[in-house]
């Protein structure tokens, strides 16, 4: 919800919303700008008027003072979806069966980039790994890494399970980076049951992807930059530079970003996920991500009420079924499935 009014900014737009707003740097939901300055570039003004006729429109806010649930989005679709292949068809589940699941309970035009490649090759009759690999130029970019939280929830202090779980699930749309971001994400979520060492999640989670890959060397390079700079700005700095590059909803540089938010948040939640909103590029997921792995670490009982209270214990899914669904029942659905896990 944090990132979702500046999804696919740079971190320069970023700032300047907050800088006009007077909200800078980001310490609660975006807020809405009253008073926009006549210079005020289009995109801003354009951005900022379409939340707010999205707001009058749905009454469902994205902007502080607006919210009142968790707004619809993919990122929590594919997080629904995959309990449900989870209590369909349990830790067993084959990426066919991730397949199926999608041509069931997900539209066709609420998926996007690979996830949507993927879809139309199964409709087409492809089957894994050829749905991935077939007319999907995507399949690197984020759409697998934000579908990881799941299976790091249901494997609680088990990170190799959570990235086999993970793997089955990527392997559907996405290959090389594209899966490992899946991987590394859901086995830090994963080793958050496990210990509250910011450093040691980083480090379960890159003992899941080959050590030789361009996600790990990227990484390497957050773990380096922490170290050599006290603010979180010189590292994003370096992670523009090197990585800049890359489409800005691709894997690497976005997984970089939330690598920033974790280590340089130290565990505290709001820290750590409006370092990586402010960030700038896939800025909902990897807020979203950052979070999962924070809120893992302190439990739902410590988690800021400013944060929380908002959301009404509500989330919007176009999920078929779900819609205006009780977080803290699908957390229950969830943590049945964890226990049986643990058990077994």
């Amino acid at each position: 919800m944090l990132g979702k009014p500046v999804e696919g900014f740079n971190k320069n737009q970023v700032e300047l919303w907050l800088r006009i707003a007077n909200a800078y740097p980001l310490d609660n939901y975006f807020p809405p700008i009253r008073d926009m300055p006549d210079d005020a570039p289009k995109w801003l003004r354009d951005r900022v008027s379409q939340a707010e006729y999205a707001f009058k429109q749905t009454g469902v806010g994205v902007l502080r003072g607006q919210i009142s649930r968790v707004a619809r989005d993919d990122d929590i679709d594919y997080t629904i979806l995959n309990l449900y292949v989870l209590e369909h068809y349990r830790l067993e589940f084959t990426t066919v069966n991730i397949g199926e699941a999608w041509l069931t309970l997900l539209p066709y035009w609420q998926v996007y980039t690979a996830e949507r490649a993927a879809y139309r090759n199964l409709v087409n009759g492809l089957t894994p790994p050829e749905t991935a690999t077939y007319m999907n130029p995507y399949r690197e970019w984020i759409g697998a890494q934000i579908r990881a939280d799941m299976w790091g929830y249901v494997a609680p202090g088990n990170p190799e399970l959570a990235a086999e779980l993970a793997y089955k699930d990527a392997r559907l749309s996405h290959v090389k980076n594209g899966i490992y971001g899946e991987m590394l994400v859901s086995a830090m979520i994963s080793a958050a049951f496990a210990t509250d060492d910011v450093k040691e999640i980083v480090q379960a989670g890159l003992s899941v992807i080959p050590r030789n890959s361009r996600l790990a060397e990227a990484v390497k390079d957050v773990l380096n930059w922490r170290d050599k700079f006290d603010d979180w700005r010189d590292t994003l700095s370096r992670i523009y530079g090197k990585y800049g590059n890359y489409h800005s909803v691709h894997t690497i540089n976005n997984a970089a970003i939330v690598l920033m938010g974790l280590l340089y948040g130290e565990g505290d939640y709001e820290k750590s996920i409006t370092i990586s909103v402010m960030g700038g590029l896939d800025t909902d997921c990897n807020g979203a991500t950052v979070g999962s792995i924070v809120g893992v670490i302190l439990g739902a009982k410590a988690l800021p009420e400013k944060w929380i209270k908002p959301l009404n214990d509500t989330v919007e899914s176009y999920v078929v079924g779900y819609s205006g669904s009780k977080i803290s029942e699908l957390a229950e659905r969830t943590f049945k499935i964890a226990k049986k896990t643990i058990k077994a």
